[in-house]
């Protein structure tokens, strides 16, 4: 299933405010921008992206990974 444009600029959107409070933001173990994330969404005809958030002491994000969970599992891409 393919998410529709709104979804993505929500997406954008969300992923733009974690990154000026500061937040890194990775995927597959590479830091990357909203707009990286974004793409790899897009242009992923197959797989599934989990997020991982890395949570302080205090429990506020000091960070959130994307990993291809299809790949990590060692399914083909």
């Amino acid at each position: 299933m393919k998410m529709d444009e709104t979804v993505y600029r929500e997406l954008f959107t969300e992923l733009e405010n974690y990154e000026q409070k500061g937040i890194d933001i990775s995927i597959d173990g590479y830091r990357a921008s909203p707009l990286q994330i974004v793409t790899a969404y897009m242009t992923k005809e197959e797989g599934t992206y989990m997020r991982d958030y890395v949570l302080s002491r205090e429990g506020n994000i000091e960070a959130l990974a994307f990993t291809d969970i299809n790949h990590q599992a060692g399914n083909t891409p």
